[in-house]
């Protein structure tokens, strides 16, 4: 492990500094939107600006590196990324607002694409399962770790724009300098979005739904917090302890997942994430309760992420899961984009609680659609199902893909196994 780490040392030192950057300036769109007096619809057309832009990124930034290679398409992302991040405070009007968080979006989407190029292209067969886990851990432990720096100083004025662009400036020199050589980029085979629903609807219509959980949870608990009147402290604690909890419930569902039927898996995480957000919605929470809330609440999100994708896997050709993981990126972006806009109606219409019921709506729909497709197809028996893969709403394309391969491996490697092992047993053997 400790040679792993050393071989990629950088590249996971150069994201988590991305990853508290952009914690850091989604937390701040809702406290400083706020103190602004944007109303709750406009910040939310900011936060789903975001995620066009990722989208827009996630499919053309391929496109960009084939054309003038990963070192320049960096290098000119990074640049606009630090631009964006100190024209925030100068900027101070919604329509700026969202144009700036499209592009950053983009640009973010771009250099995630990047970075995990040379993050896979590092790996062996034999780490790459170790490299992915250290890194989606890296990203959860930048984002939470930016949330703390959020009380370094005063929303109000411009040195918390300027942190996360320094961070970000800094991110790129570990990375450039020594990273080599520069990986091929390989084009992955599409899969129509009709011929992804036919193997696996309930993969579908649940990472769409939970695109829009994420989304909600990511850009406007802020929004959310400053409307309910917490401080800034309280808010960066509560966005942190969705974080906390993304990534502790990441092991436990892991290895239940390779032990327990997923769709029941998936129905029950969805079960709970309804339950404890209808419970934000009705009960007036004191501070205590909402961290709770907010570890169960991330904790269930993430986690459900990729069992959906492993549950895809499990009806999928080993050639065809590439191909697959691309279009459950781009149906979870299309969700993530509505998400900030259908909360921030809610939260006009409801006040701050709209965001709890928005949560507790989203994750009903994902419950009962769980249960009715228990009801249209056998399920895959547990030993017959891949591995779990622990990848994160933040990964690329790239990273999907990757964990992807190692997913294949395994399942190779266990198939292998399986065969040896039934050689041995047969008689005069």
């Amino acid at each position: 492990m400790f040679q792993v780490l050393m071989a990629v040392w950088a590249l996971l030192l150069g994201m988590t500094l991305i990853m508290i950057g952009n914690g850091m300036q989604a937390t701040l769109m809702g406290v400083r939107g706020a103190m602004e007096g944007f109303g709750t619809l406009e910040l939310s057309v900011v936060t789903s600006g975001y995620f066009l832009g990722f989208l827009v990124g996630s499919r053309l930034a391929p496109e960009l590196i084939r054309r003038v290679g990963h070192v320049r398409v960096f290098a000119a992302l990074a640049s606009f990324i630090s631009a964006g991040l100190i024209a925030f405070p100068i900027l101070t009007d919604p329509f700026s607002w969202t144009a700036i968080r499209v592009l950053l979006g983009f640009c973010l989407s771009g250099v995630y694409v990047t970075a995990e190029s040379w993050l896979n292209n590092a790996a062996t067969n034999q780490t790459r399962g170790q490299v992915l886990s250290v890194y989606m851990v890296a990203q959860m432990v930048g984002l939470i770790a930016a949330q703390g720096l959020m009380n370094l100083g005063e929303a109000s004025g411009y040195f918390l724009f300027v942190i996360p662009s320094i961070l970000v400036s800094l991110s790129f020199a570990p990375i450039l300098l020594s990273v080599t050589p520069t990986p091929a980029f390989e084009t992955t085979k599409r899969m129509s979005l009709r011929a992804l629903y036919d193997n696996s609807p309930l993969a579908c219509v649940g990472t769409l739904l939970l695109g829009g959980v994420f989304a909600a949870q990511f850009g406007m608990a802020s929004v959310y917090g400053a409307a309910a009147g917490l401080s800034v402290a309280q808010i960066t604690a509560f966005v942190a302890m969705i974080f906390t909890g993304s990534m502790v419930w990441q092991f436990p569902v892991g290895w239940l997942s390779d032990r327990v039927g997923r769709r029941v898996l998936i129905l029950g995480l969805a079960a709970i994430g309804s339950m404890t957000t209808a419970m934000g919605y009705v009960v007036d929470a004191g501070f205590g309760v909402l961290m709770g809330l907010a570890f169960v609440t991330g904790g269930v999100a993430n986690p459900l992420y990729a069992l959906l994708i492993a549950y895809a896997n499990d009806y999928l050709e080993a050639e065809d899961m590439a191909a697959a993981s691309s279009g459950l990126l781009f149906i979870y972006g299309v969700g993530a984009i509505a998400g900030p806009m259908v909360t921030g109606q809610m939260m006009e219409m409801a006040g701050p609680q709209g965001f709890w019921l928005f949560l507790a709506l989203v994750f009903a729909a994902i419950t009962g659609y769980a249960a009715w497709r228990m009801t249209r197809r056998p399920a895959v028996p547990v030993d017959e199902t891949g591995s779990y893969l622990g990848v994160l709403p933040t990964a690329s394309p790239v990273a999907v893909e990757a964990a992807q391969e190692w997913y294949v491996e395994q399942a190779e490697e266990a198939a292998a196994e399986a065969e040896e092992a039934a050689s041995q047993a047969q008689p005069g053997q």
